[in-house]
């Protein structure tokens, strides 16, 4: 599974921090059969310590910590000199860790897994990566399926953080068992993929090497993955040594799971739990639209001292309040006039709503119909452009042109085409132009989203580095963007080369390809 490089994006640069390290010896594990890294073990009873940290109580559930390697200590020095990414991990996992915690106790997985949300997401629920990896726990969309996430127009259960959780923990316990009880190789085969794994083994043992997970002849990010996470785990369990702060949440449920038996609109859900919006976003970032799937999961995720009151306030909200909306198919021979009659509704309000030009349609799209009355459907209308229309703002600069000039050139120093300039300033594209002539210059339109967005973090940048027999048509298709708009992105012809990096802007609420 690809993991999401959040260490890489976020290291912050410093000073680099003089520590002493735990002495970490060499350990070359040579050997010839593979055998369980760590026995069965019995887990100690809890502390009082335990009993008031989720973090000591994550810690005490350590089992790989008497693993060392050179590349431990290595990761070890990396973190350590960006102690500011600890800081802020930190803070992201303080919602989450109990969840977590109790989901890897569960099935019976090493503490040290609690942290693996560090190293794929950097404890991101909204994360995204090249390879298609989504959520906490960086689920590529055929491996979410085959744990039951959920993946479609409304919903993504691999950026669910409570399902993604429940899934992870089963898929690392099942993979465990496929590498009879080897945890190292667990998390090689969680990151590069099982087969990638039985691969390197195979290639091992043909020349009679050791089939150990620091002998295998695995990816550069696979071969830092396991060591990045027990350098973590080490440095977290010791941060006193370090000179860091220790980390202290209290060990109690920080967020509710509330069962709900049907659609609802998140700006209700919002309201009856009393908490803003964007928190209720934050918490169910799995949620692709305003209002929860119509086929589940009927859940949404709520701050603990809120989750009494809000099943409390929906259980007085009537039914036909839940939601102002319906999502219809068009179907072959319907125009807008017997949509409108058979909802209730008016042709106006669903142009509106769907922000159509015409009142043409076509047969297999979808439209959505505003129900209810005037006020709801005013609401309804407020919340569908803040969740799913972006707002373009077309700019223009005023240009004083100089002695030479043509628009020709004007346009390529401002990155547009002469035939706009000579559009909006009223001229034909051999027009004379006189030095202090001043012109109106068209800009790119710029994209400003709504603070309460579907997804607060909807459009996620990455790079993609390009393969052999890759091409735009190809990429365009895999990240479901359009070949003109990688071409802008990254200032390119028609031609790529394997090597090259592209940027690239995705949704991550339209469903994977």
């Amino acid at each position: 599974m690809k993991y999401f490089f959040i260490f890489v994006n976020i290291l912050l640069s410093g000073c680099a921090m003089q520590n002493k390290l735990i002495p970490i010896q060499d350990s070359t594990l040579a050997i010839k059969k593979r055998t369980p890294q760590t026995p069965a073990v019995t887990l100690p009873p809890p502390t009082p310590e335990t009993q008031n940290n989720i973090w000591q109580r994550i810690f005490d559930h350590y089992q790989l910590q008497d693993i060392n390697h050179p590349r431990i200590t290595q990761e070890i020095q990396r973190y350590l000199k960006n102690p500011k990414f600890l800081e802020i991990i930190q803070k992201r996992a303080k919602p989450y860790l109990y969840l977590i915690a109790e989901a890897t106790e569960k099935q019976g997985l090493p503490g040290e897994l609690a942290l693996l949300p560090i190293v794929e997401s950097g404890f991101q629920p909204n994360a995204y990566s090249s390879g298609k990896a989504a959520g906490l726990w960086q689920f590529i969309p055929s491996t979410g399926r085959m744990f039951g996430l959920k993946q479609n127009w409304w919903y993504d259960g691999r950026r669910d953080v409570y399902t993604s959780t429940q899934a992870a923990t089963r898929y690392l316990k099942k993979l465990n068992k496929e590498f009879d009880g080897d945890w190292l190789l667990t998390l090689a085969s969680y990151n590069a993929g099982k087969g990638n794994v039985r691969k390197a083994i195979k290639k091992n043992k043909k020349k009679h090497r050791s089939t150990s997970y620091w002998s295998l002849p695995l990816p550069q990010e696979t071969r830092s993955y396991v060591p990045r996470l027990l350098a973590l785990a080490r440095i977290l369990d010791n941060a006193e040594h370090y000179n860091l702060p220790q980390p202290v949440v209290e060990n109690k449920p920080h967020l509710g799971l509330v069962n709900i038996k049907s659609q609802l609109d998140l700006k209700k859900a919002a309201e009856i739990a009393q908490i803003p919006l964007k928190e209720l976003l934050q918490l169910n970032a799995g949620l692709n639209r305003w209002c929860t799937p119509p086929d589940g999961p009927h859940h949404l995720l709520l701050p603990i001292a809120k989750t009494s009151l809000f099943k409390k306030n929906l259980a007085e909200l009537p039914l036909d309040e839940w939601v102002t909306w319906q999502r219809h198919k068009i179907t072959s021979g319907e125009n807008l006039g017997v949509i409108a009659l058979k909802y209730r509704t008016s042709v106006k309000a669903i142009r509106e709503v769907n922000r159509l030009s015409s009142t043409l349609i076509r047969t297999g799209k979808f439209l959505l119909i505003p129900t209810g009355s005037t006020g709801k459907y005013n609401t309804f209308v407020a919340t569908v452009n803040a969740f799913t229309n972006e707002n373009t703002v077309k700019k223009t600069v005023v240009y004083t042109v100089k002695e030479n000039d043509n628009l020709w050139l004007i346009a390529q120093k401002f990155t547009t085409h002469s035939s706009k300039i000579a559009r909006l300033n009223h001229l034909k594209l051999n027009s004379y132009l006189q030095p202090g002539q001043k012109l109106r210059i068209p800009q790119k339109k710029t994209t400003t989203f709504p603070q309460q967005s579907s997804i607060s973090k909807a459009l996620q940048k990455i790079y993609y580095t390009i393969r052999r027999g890759d091409s735009l048509s190809h990429i365009s298709k895999k990240f479901n963007v359009s070949i003109g708009n990688l071409r802008k992105w990254n200032k390119i012809g028609r031609y790529i080369q394997p090597g090259q990096k592209l940027k690239l802007l995705i949704n991550i609420t339209q469903p994977s390809g």
